[in-house]
Order: structure tokens, then sequence, then C-alpha cells
């Protein structure tokens, strides 16, 4: 025996690897035709080299490969050609979103991350002594602008208890009682004024607009119907100021983001009188804006003082823009320095609050705010001695630690930052209701009706720090403090300010 025949296989005569036949080879079939027969020959040579086990490797590897070839294009497709759904969720620095409406809205917080500025302290005051220091802005930690915007809730707020809010219409309002009032706000009586505090799920109050079917026509407080039905529009956000009596100087806001300037509106509310000033001054151009702001002329306005014509918007904004989410109110002194959405999410968001209210740099206690409105000569003293006994028998008491949490009775009240649900609304309409009934001086009315509500429901506001106020808007003077010629056609405005300060 030799080695060659180590080459030789079975039964079937395999070929040799050196290409020689063997002599008992099995010839092929004659049925076949001779494509058959060549691949035949060449598949039983493939055979006889390799062996049989090693042919059935090389099958299943060869299978392998292809499996792993076509799992790589289409992993590879898939990631070229990526297909996004509504509902799918984006991780976006430590805030779970969705895409709802028109933009984006906050799912959930990660409670596991935290908020960009939980870390965030605030320096420490100044230490007392020595000459005093006025007020002053602080820091303030804001996410970005687009971090903010995506942090719009999906949902509104719960409303506690209060569920269905409608306001009452009367044509011919009548005074039947001694107190005060007008006929823009309907004269409640003080039976109505103290059930309106009984919140429960169906409620109709008085909330100013009582003439007519619909706020700003007909009603005092007119609108032009282009107009009206421009602040009909839906809104997630919007800015609103005023003007009245001619009293300031427009501020235009700074630091706006490109998306704030093309989804919220700032509108600014101005009397015929400030109308004409600007038209004068080459202001208003013939879209009727100046700058960002959109100028709504009010027309008939409800009352000779110039204060409480800037309360209506300022409290009232929920009635003249019904289908807006979330305002924020500026006195129209001031100018806006941070970006809507930044101060929205600071807070009102992030604090899970619907209403929020800077407190009173200085003064915490009702009666210290009145006697300094004495003192400064802000409004008729007789009636705010009658406003302040009126609510000392109703129980208002000065503050003290024994109120906390609660952590000031006055605010500063020339910035508004709030959510449009019933709960606010209500608020809002009874705050509105005490300006209206006594001073206009709206500080001195805020507590009480605070309070009223709190005994009820659970619903708090967020008064956050004057400081922190400062920091978004910057306070100017008033037109009649920079030339006192400009204001001289206003024989009020010396001594009745537009809005409370």
């Amino acid at each position: 025996m030799n080695g060659g025949s180590l080459g030789q296989r079975g039964s079937y005569g395999s070929l040799l690897c050196d290409g020689k036949s063997s002599n008992n080879a099995r010839k092929p079939s004659k049925m076949l035709p001779v494509s058959s027969r060549e691949k035949e020959r060449v598949f039983l040579g493939i055979t006889r080299c390799l062996g049989r086990r090693r042919v059935a490797m090389l099958l299943l590897v060869s299978l392998a490969l292809l499996v792993f070839i076509w799992g790589s294009l289409t992993v590879t497709k898939e990631t070229t050609s990526p297909t996004f759904r509504p509902t799918d969720s984006i991780h976006f620095d430590s805030i779970d979103i969705v895409s709802h409406r028109s933009t984006v809205c906050r799912y959930r917080v990660n409670s596991t991350l935290g908020h960009p500025c939980d870390k965030f302290s605030p320096p420490p005051p100044p230490p007392s002594g020595g000459r005093r220091i006025g007020p002053r802005p602080c820091p303030v930690c804001y996410i970005s602008a687009a971090q903010a915007r995506a942090s719009i809730p999906c949902s509104s707020s719960a409303s506690p208890v209060l569920h269905n809010l409608t306001y009452f219409i009367d044509e011919n309002p009548v005074k039947t009682e001694s107190h005060g009032g007008s006929d823009f706000g309907g004269y409640p009586s003080l039976k109505q004024r103290n059930d309106s505090f009984d919140i429960r799920e169906s409620m109709t109050v008085h909330c100013g607009f009582v003439k007519g079917n619909r706020p700003g026509f007909k009603t005092g407080f007119d609108i032009d119907e282009a107009d009206l039905m421009k602040l009909k529009d839906s809104h997630e956000v919007i800015v609103a100021s005023a003007i009245f009596g001619n009293y300031d100087i427009i501020q235009q806001p700074q630091n706006v983001s490109e998306a704030a300037r093309k989804n919220v509106p700032f509108y600014m509310f101005i009397d015929e009188e400030t109308e004409m000033y600007f038209k004068n001054s080459s202001f208003l151009d013939s879209n009727m804006r100046i700058g960002l702001w959109r100028i709504i002329v009010v027309r008939n306005i409800p009352y000779t003082d110039a204060r409480r014509n800037g309360k209506v918007p300022k409290l009232l904004l929920h009635r003249l823009l019904p289908n807006v989410r979330y305002s924020i109110w500026i006195d129209g002194k001031l100018q806006l320095v941070v970006d809507p959405y930044q101060v929205l999410e600071r807070f009102l968001w992030k604090q899970n609050a619907s209403f929020a209210i800077s407190r009173h740099y200085r003064r915490f206690d009702v009666f210290e705010e009145a006697e300094a409105n004495k003192a400064a000569g802000k409004y008729d003293n007789s009636s705010i001695d009658y406003q302040i006994e009126f609510y000392k028998k109703e129980g208002l008491s000065p503050y003290s630690k024994d109120k906390l949490p609660i952590t000031s009775d006055v605010p500063e009240g020339c910035v508004i930052i709030r959510e449009h649900i019933p709960i606010t609304n209500l608020f809002s309409c009874l705050w509105f209701n005490e300006v209206d009934r006594f001073t206009a001086r709206d500080q001195l009315s805020f507590s009480s009706v605070r309070d009223k509500m709190m005994a009820k429901v659970d619903w708090s506001i967020n008064m956050f720090l004057d400081c922190e106020r400062r920091n978004f808007v910057i306070q100017a003077y008033h037109k009649d403090l920079l030339d006192p010629n400009a204001t001289s056609s206003c024989s009020r405005c010396s001594t009745a300010p537009t809005f409370a300060s």
C-alpha cells in the first residue's frame, strides 16, 4: 500500500486530490444534460478534495456570513431613514418632553436628575449698617430660552374646587348701597361680594364688562372690532402692558428669543390720549405696532382716574384674551429684559404655581403700606382709612411670623405672572372688584382677597423676592419725572399714577 491510497474514499470513487481518476469511479448518468454533468463533476471534485465535513462547515460559514451582511444592511437603512412619531419622548436636559400642538411641552420632570437650577443659591444680602442701600436686582438662575419653551406643561394646572366660572351681565346696573363701585363693575352688593368668596364648583361673579355680551364691545373699555378679533386668537403665552393718560414712555423688551418673537404676542393697551401722542411723535407705524408691541387702542374708558383704567387690562386679562394659557403683565414703565419663556419657567412652571407676584422690597404689612401711601400722597387719605377699617372689621391683622409660610401681605404689583385657569381667574376678578369698590391701590386689597380664598381651597400664590423681579424687568421713571412738560395736558397725572408701584 502506498501513500496515494489515502486519497481514495467511499463507494462513490471520488476524484483524487492530484486530479487522477480512480479505476472504479462511477460513470455519470447519460440522462443528465451536459451542464448538469459538469456541475456534478465540479461539486464531486470539491467534495473529494475537502471532504464532506469541511464542505458542510464551509456552507455553514457562508450562510452565517450572508445573514450578517443582510442584518448590517437593514440596520444601516433604519439609521439613515428614521421615523419620528409625535408621541416619542425626548430627553432634554433632565426634562422629558413630547410634541404638543405647534410646540413642545413638559411631559414629566425627571426627579432623579433634578433641575439645572436646583443647586443655585443667590449671594447673601449686603451687611447692615452704613448708608442705606435701595432696592437692587439679585442674580436669578434661568435655563436657556429653548429649554424653558420645552418646559411648557402639556396640561393645565388643577383648579381646586372651582371648575366653571361665568360672569354677571347687567345692561342697567344700579347702585343700591352707599359703598363705591362703578357702572363698569356692576355695583355688586356686599352680600354678592361675600358670596363670591364661598368657592364652589360652578360660580357666577362680577368681573367688569357687565354691560355687554362680550368684553370690549359696548361695555366701556371698548376696543375696535379688528383688535377684538385679534385678541380672540389662541396663544400659549402673551405679554401685556398698558399706558393710560400718556403717563409712561413705552419700553422695548430686550433679550427676547426668536421663538418668543415668533410665537408670543406683546400687547400694549393705550387710551386715545396716548394714541395721539404716539401718532404725533411718529412712533406708531401703519400696522399699529411700536417695535415688538402691538398697540390696542381703548375707547370709552370707564374711569376718569388713569390708575383705575390701568387695572382693567392688568387684572382682567383673562376676559380680554379668553384663549390664552399664560400671561405676563408688566406695568408701562417697565422694560422686560429676560425672555418670556424663561420668566414663566422660573416663577410658575418650576414652582408648580399658577399665580406669581413679587413681594414688596421692604414692607410686609398692609397697615404699614397704607400709612406709606398716605405719606406719599398716593391717594385720598380718608379713602385709604375707610378701606383699612373695613378690612379690620373683617379680621385683617398686622403681618407676623404666625402667617408663615405666607411671607408677605404686600405685593409689588407691577408684575403679575399667571396661568389662566378658573381659580386664578376668580382671584383676579375678586381683586379687581376690591379695586373698583375701594381705592385703586391694589396692594391694600391683595392679601384680603388671597386669604379669604386660601381659607376655602388648597391654593396659594408664589410671592417671590422683589430683587428677583428687578432681575427681569428694569424700572424706568414716569414721564412727568423725566419731562414735566410732556404730560401738562394730563392734570391728574402728577397725583394719580397709572399703576401701583
